[in-house]
């Protein structure tokens, strides 16, 4: 497979929310033939009944996965593992892989000695989501202006490289970047595991229960992430532990020189932070290059 068109065989494992939107882009962009595997019967009926898909299973049907040229994979990442142990026979030479997972490093190159020969997988992260899950709440918008990161390996081909690149562009992400595994779970670990577990311990330190009615926006932003899907971000958290355990003592350290500055009164010293705090931050609001 050289590229993606209208008759590439699309396999997409699990249509939740990030996997039911790759499934409405690649089907807005009028590219492949899709099908779906889901473990939940009602997403499968709904995935046919909309047309979202061509076919939809709740089991992992052979003869749709060996006729795949591409498998899309949103599933949590013990459970990516565990499919490829169960069923990587079914792939047929030729086939490219591709995930949508959080980690990387753990997973990546275990499943890459795992798979049969000929088939290739290429990890890619995209950076956006919602605190809401379901192929209900699906939507290929959740894309636009938001950020791809594909994952190569050693073990990767500049062809398959390409393909998940142009993925990135048919789903209209707004940046396309390249890590290392070790680079992206240093990067995730700061930029969205350590902001979760900030949000959570902003929620959970004391009850806040009855200050609803008088907070503003400051701590609504701050904690829009705390609304979390607990199965999912604990694993994630767990299998990037020593990367997440060093951006914690990185941000421990941060914000106990703050409260030393301010137990000491140290005007100038705040302010001096806050001045940097200032000139790093705009750094986010400067227009994104498209990729």
């Amino acid at each position: 497979m050289n590229k993606l068109d209208k008759d590439t065989k699309i396999l997409i494992v699990g249509l939740g929310l990030i996997g039911g939107s790759y499934a409405k882009g690649f089907r807005a962009a009028g590219i492949g033939r899709l099908s779906a595997i889901d473990s939940d019967e009602k997403t499968v009926r709904t995935a046919i009944e909309t047309g979202l898909v061509e076919h939809a299973s709740t089991k992992v049907e052979k003869e749709t996965v060996a006729s795949a040229d591409l498998v899309v994979f949103a599933l949590y990442p013990e459970v990516f593992v565990d499919w490829i142990r169960n069923y990587g026979s079914y792939l047929s030479p030729g086939t490219v892989l591709t995930d949508v997972t959080g980690v990387k490093t753990c997973i990546v190159y275990k499943i890459q000695e795992m798979l049969p020969p000929g088939v290739e997988f290429i990890a890619a992260h995209p950076m956006a989501g919602r605190e809401v899950y379901g192929l209900e709440n699906s939507d290929e918008t959740i894309f636009r202006g938001a950020n791809y990161i594909v994952v190569p390996t050693e073990k990767n081909s500049k062809e398959a490289i390409d393909i998940c690149t142009s993925i990135g562009r048919i789903l209209g992400f707004a940046r396309i970047s390249q890590l290392s595994p070790e680079e992206h779970d240093e990067m995730v670990g700061f930029l969205s595991q350590l902001t979760h577990c900030i949000a959570v311990s902003l929620m959970t330190c004391k009850d806040n229960t009855h200050l609803v009615d008088y907070t503003g926006d400051s701590f609504r932003d701050l904690t829009r992430i705390a609304r979390i899907n607990d199965a999912m971000w604990s694993e994630l958290f767990l299998l990037n532990r020593d990367e997440l355990l060093q951006q914690m003592d990185l941000f421990i350290h941060e914000f106990s020189d703050l409260r030393y500055m301010l137990a000491r009164k140290d005007r100038e010293g705040l302010r001096e932070k806050m001045r940097l705090s200032t000139q790093r931050r705009a750094y986010f609001n400067k227009p994104q290059q498209e990729g």
